[in-house]
């Protein structure tokens, strides 16, 4: 259910810790590990385990939330596969 949508509220719970001052960063105990489940599972292979683990340091480390890491994901996954589309157009063009 990889979507814009999808990605974009994935990162706007990961800010709503900020709502809460002083506690809110203890929600990111609990919501860090759940994030980077749903972030592997969403973008899988290399992308997937390699954002996983820098969206649990993200969400997990104190005032760190800002990186929207699923929306980079997104449009960094939208990228590869536009060059892996470009590449195969061009092979079968040859």
């Amino acid at each position: 259910m990889k979507t814009l949508w999808f990605c974009i509220l994935m990162d706007v719970i990961g800010l709503a810790s900020y709502l809460l001052p002083a506690f809110g960063e203890w929600t990111d105990i609990v919501w860090a590990p759940v994030s980077a489940i749903l972030f592997y599972k969403t973008f899988g292979g290399k992308t997937g385990q390699v954002g996983a683990f820098i969206n649990l340091l993200e969400e997990i480390i104190p005032f760190t939330d800002l990186l929207p890491t699923f929306t980079i994901a997104y449009f960094y996954d939208k990228q590869k596969e536009k060059e892996y589309l470009n590449k195969q157009t061009s092979l079968s063009g040859t």
